[in-house]
């Protein structure tokens, strides 16, 4: 999928992500991969988790264990189950709006093909 659409969706992705286990910046980037979501730039994962966070959909601290620099680690708030509901009620409606393109595609190609459509620039004897 390009990414502009992706980057869309961003929202719902990490609020996913974040519902099914708390993580910090580069775990969650991680996970994206795992759902298809490849090639998508950290500054820009890290810049919707702060909007997030101003939105109080998660809220994040400081985790100091371990070996390593501290990182925030992400944490889904009541605000954010909230907003994924929403968003998940929206994502069902826009996957049943893209299928029903998707068919309807499948169905005007297939015509076409049986209708044996002439080259305009073949060549005429």
């Amino acid at each position: 999928m390009p990414g502009r659409e992706l980057r869309g969706l961003l929202h719902p992705f990490l609020l996913l992500l974040i519902f099914e286990r708390p993580g910090h910046g580069y775990d969650l980037i991680e996970r994206l991969e795992t759902m298809g979501v490849s090639d998508v730039e950290p500054g820009h994962v890290y810049r919707v988790l702060r909007g997030l966070e101003r939105d109080r959909s998660v809220i994040s601290a400081w985790e100091t264990d371990g070996a390593g620099p501290a990182r925030r680690c992400y944490t889904l708030t009541a605000q954010g189950h909230d907003d994924l509901r929403s968003w998940v009620t929206h994502l069902t409606y826009l996957n049943q709006v893209v299928d029903a393109c998707v068919r309807r595609s499948a169905d005007a190609f297939e015509r076409a093909a049986g209708v044996g459509r002439r080259d305009p620039y073949a060549v005429r004897g």
